[in-house]
């Protein structure tokens, strides 16, 4: 069946999180989701990891000296799981507002204390479409997040979008060519980008915009989506845990963040919006206009030559729980008594 919309507003939460508090972030984020209804906005993404913040620590201390904060950061990360005490309240606010969104979380396994720097899809009914795990944390963020795996690189069918498909990709995994090709091959519509304040680390105030910009644009134009990037900005509650903490650095500095909606054509639909300023940077999508670009380029149809450019990639899963095939069943039977509901 055809998707029924063509037509909505999306958004980027540029905006920063109560950093290392899990419950005052989940508080924000249903404030901005009751926000971006208030705005007429259908989807909204967040930055990579904004529960319970992007930990910049890693980048600024020995490691020896980081083991009581990375045992923290365990414990504020989220466990994902249907209606559980981390999820239920963000869960309610998109049902009680019909807002779709992609959250970036910093995922505990149930149970453990494995963690994984994850994007979560929830529909505008509330339920969770399904989790993306970052294939592979970047330099020391190896430190924190454990590897993802193909199983959670997919797609999920939006319904409250009309049944577009929205994936997502994290900070430098978006150079991961396969990984972007993966999405491709399984029908994008709409992009996820998410990202830290990369541009307030030492060594990346020159460069790092240029990188975020050029790896969105990119996606856009190679896989003729909709592209909506998130980023966080470094804000005071963050230096100021740091400091308290782990003692002064001179390596992050406050402000940052890079965010916009990307038409597939690389045009700006909004934005870029940089600094500490939040701000739903939100602009219109138009599914109307996608037979224009596909006549050029179709890169899930006559681009892709596959009697010359063959692709693939493992889709099983890897961890415990993604083998697990009820792992969301309480939002399958949640949906369907609604449905029946509602006959």
């Amino acid at each position: 069946m055809a998707p029924k919309l063509t037509k909505f507003r999306v958004a980027a939460a540029h905006a920063a999180p109560v950093f290392m508090d899990k419950a005052a972030t989940i508080k924000k984020v249903v404030r901005l989701i009751e926000q971006a209804a208030a705005e007429d906005i259908k989807l909204l993404v967040f930055p990579e990891t904004f529960i319970p913040g992007y930990p910049y620590f890693i980048e600024c201390y020995p490691p020896l000296k980081q083991v009581g904060a990375l045992a923290k950061y365990a414990e504020e990360s989220v466990v994902v799981e249907s209606n559980g005490e981390d999820m239920s309240a963000i869960q309610d606010a998109c049902r009680r507002t019909g807002v779709a969104i992609n959250l970036g979380v910093s995922e505990r396994i149930a149970g453990g204390h494995t963690l994984f720097n994850s994007q979560v899809t929830v529909d505008g009914d509330g339920s969770i479409l399904g989790v993306h795990r970052k294939l592979q944390p970047t330099y020391v963020e190896r430190m924190v997040w454990a590897q993802g795996n193909g199983s959670t690189l997919r797609n999920w069918p939006v319904a409250s979008l009309g049944g577009w498909n929205l994936g997502g990709l994290a900070c430098w995994e978006n150079t991961m060519n396969g990984a972007r090709q993966a999405l491709i091959a399984q029908n994008q519509h709409i992009h996820a980008g998410a990202w830290p304040a990369l541009s307030t680390m030492a060594g990346f105030e020159a460069v790092a915009d240029a990188q975020i910009e050029a790896l969105m644009k990119a996606h856009a134009l190679t896989a003729q989506v909709f592209v909506v990037t998130a980023s966080n900005y470094v804000d005071e509650t963050c230096l100021d845990w740091m400091r308290e903490n782990l003692g002064e650095q001179d390596l992050v500095k406050a402000g940052g963040g890079w965010s916009s909606v990307l038409h597939p054509f690389c045009a700006f639909l909004a934005g870029p919006h940089t600094g500490a300023e939040e701000k739903l940077v939100q602009g219109e999508v138009d599914f109307s206009q996608m037979g224009q670009v596909k006549v050029w380029i179709d890169a899930a149809g006559h681009y892709q030559r596959p009697e010359i450019l063959q692709f693939g990639f493992d889709s099983r899963p890897h961890w415990a729980d993604e083998k697990t095939t009820d792992r969301f069943k309480a939002r399958i039977e949640e949906k369907d008594e609604r449905d029946e509901a509602t006959q």
